[in-house]
């Protein structure tokens, strides 16, 4: 099932809206994360490691509801967390369907099959269910035996009682585009709409570290993976800017603003992926008092290694806005697979690895000739 003409329609018109306004910053999805609490313990998870007070905090059904209307994006996706343990999710829920925008409820589905009659099949309402590869992948993944398995029965069952389901799918080191691209296959006889799929983001606080693919790692990978895609009917559910980007074929600046945060904290600054930078009492505020300039691939070592579709797709889609048949033509033919890749953008600040003992050695002998 394609994404439906509504929502193709109505968030193109929502972005021709605020060209012509000439609005410079503006959201095209907002993330809700209504609590930090989680039924699962990942291993690339920055959110697990709070405390028990701060992890048993709820955003409340007003404040949800006042949020969405603050920001004014066509399109929630509701996380957390696992959103469903919020008792107030189903009336969330309903009340978006209520105000027309479109929902991507993120879950890892482990208490989807329970809570699934207390929502309605409806072109506003995507379940987007959290799975990182195959079997042996995910489980590891989300430290848990058994959890793959239950996944898939449950996006069957979701799929047959018509609702729109994609899979949100964060690739990690060690994966090999034949892998995925087994994964993908499966995905598409599941009958799910789409395949959200981007390299994870190496957060701060994540209990493993190792985990994280490094920028030309995912690159290499998703080119790989591209290139097996040609003649297999793969639906990924991103812009095909986007993807020409995990490809290495377009050099874009974040935008971080694109996808603004509203947690338990207040709005964050600058997006979801970094939780140390502070955070706004207002959307507004988050918007005109955010450095923005301070962030970025090349701005802030912290963004280095950063391709995660909440900054970039943004980016992409604007892309797509100003060079339509560039658009068209990746669209029709899929990534470019080969060749050069899309240069970096110029790094304002020194390399991380200059603090690496065996580089200050070299400089400091430089210096030494210098004086010499």
């Amino acid at each position: 099932m394609a994404v439906p003409l509504i929502q193709q329609y109505r968030v193109a018109r929502y972005l021709m809206t605020q060209k012509l306004k000439r609005v410079e910053r503006y959201p095209l999805v907002l993330m809700l994360e209504p609590l930090f609490q989680c039924n699962l313990a990942c291993s690339g998870c920055g959110k697990i490691d709070y405390s028990d007070d701060i992890l048993s905090k709820r955003l409340s059904y007003e404040d949800c509801i006042a949020a969405v209307d603050e920001c004014g994006a066509p399109m929630v996706s509701i996380a957390g967390g696992e959103p469903l343990i919020h008792k107030e999710m189903p009336k969330i829920v309903q009340a978006l369907i209520d105000k027309k925008k479109f929902i991507y409820l993120c879950t890892n589905a482990l208490l989807l099959e329970k809570n699934i009659k207390d929502y309605s099949p409806s072109p506003y309402l995507t379940l987007s269910i959290h799975l990182d590869g195959n079997e042996k992948r995910h489980d590891h993944s989300v430290c848990r035996d058994g959890v793959y398995k239950k996944v898939v029965y449950i996006i069957k069952e979701a799929v047959s009682k018509g609702f729109r389901v994609t899979v949100n799918c964060t690739l990690f080191q060690n994966e090999t585009a034949e892998e995925v691209g087994e994964f993908m296959d499966t995905m598409m006889t599941l009958g799910v709409e789409g395949v959200t799929i981007s390299p994870g983001y190496s957060y701060q606080h994540a209990p493993q570290q190792d985990v994280f693919l490094k920028r030309k790692g995912s690159k290499e990978l998703f080119r790989r993976l591209f290139k097996l895609a040609k003649g297999r009917k793969w639906r990924f559910n991103q812009s095909s800017l986007y993807l020409d980007f995990l490809a290495g074929n377009q050099t874009y600046e974040c935008t971080p603003w694109g996808n603004p945060t509203r947690n338990i904290f207040g709005w964050q600054k600058p997006c979801y992926l970094l939780v140390d930078d502070g955070y706004a009492d207002s959307f507004k505020e988050l918007i005109e008092d955010t450095s923005w300039e301070k962030y970025g691939t090349g701005k802030n070592p912290k963004c280095a290694d950063c391709m995660v579709h909440c900054g970039y797709e943004p980016t992409a889609v604007n892309d797509t806005f100003s060079s339509p048949l560039k658009a068209l033509k990746v669209f029709l033919k899929g990534p470019r697979t080969d060749g050069p890749m899309a240069p970096e953008l110029p790094m304002q600040y020194e390399e991380p690895i200059l603090q690496q003992p065996q580089v200050k050695i070299v400089a400091e002998k430089k210096d030494e000739q210098r004086v010499a």
